[in-house]
């Protein structure tokens, strides 16, 4: 399994400060070793949970021309219509996914085309259940111009750990499912297509793969 290079100092930066903290009680407090083995419990936890976290598999989508992946793991917790007057600036089908710890966290390009747009976006820590953090929270923005759509794709900062990161710049070509970026512990990603040209193809509750499930396509008139 693939590890993210991004996650190599959590990986191992805490278990290497609890095994140093670990060896200085043995070596200063042997009457405390209870403390060590808390402390070496803590590192391997750590470890392994940072490990997992930060895994990243390959993927390859297996749809057609006219079909759009999920740009991040998790849950569909809504499907709705929004005007986006930013990027897109049209009416906008925007497709809202919440990821668990126990996803990977490793974002995916949507669809082929050109990085038109990627920028951060300063601005405050509201949950991500509230309607209202896609706007005004803390995020990135990834605008793609498809040949025949476009897609918004932004990663959106929660209260607690607030990072998230993208590897794509302005001017670059992407295919479908190529690695976007990563969420480290961000809790969401939404998705905009212009209304006029795509329709969702997920609804509340279903459960995505970034770069593997279908969550929109053009519609008919359009493909």
């Amino acid at each position: 399994m693939k590890i993210v290079k991004d996650g190599y100092g959590l990986i191992f930066g805490v278990p290497v400060v609890c095994a140093v903290a670990a060896l200085v009680v043995t070596r200063f407090a042997p009457a405390a070793m209870w403390v060590a083995y808390t402390l070496w419990g803590m590192g391997l936890v750590d470890f392994l949970f940072m490990l997992y976290f930060f895994r990243d598999p390959e993927r390859t989508p297996a749809c057609g021309a006219d079909e759009f992946v999920s740009g991040a793991d998790g849950v569909v917790r809504s499907v709705e219509m929004i005007d986006e007057t930013r990027f897109l600036k049209c009416p906008t089908v925007r497709i809202s996914v919440f990821l668990s710890p126990f996803n990977v966290h490793v974002n995916r390009v949507p669809l082929d085309g050109v990085v038109k747009e990627a920028g951060y976006t300063p601005g405050r820590h509201l949950l991500t259940l509230d309607a209202r953090s896609s706007e005004v929270n803390e995020h990135s923005s990834i605008l793609i111009q498809g040949e025949r759509t476009r897609c918004l794709a932004r990663q959106i900062v929660g209260p607690v750990v607030r990072r998230v990161v993208y590897w794509l710049e302005p001017g670059q070509t992407v295919a479908k499912g190529e690695r976007l970026g990563m969420m480290k512990f961000g809790s969401r990603m939404d998705l905009y297509f212009p209304a006029a040209e795509v329709e969702a193809t997920v609804k509340h509750g279903d459960n995505v793969l970034a770069g593997l499930t279908v969550v929109a396509r053009l519609k008919k008139g359009e493909a």
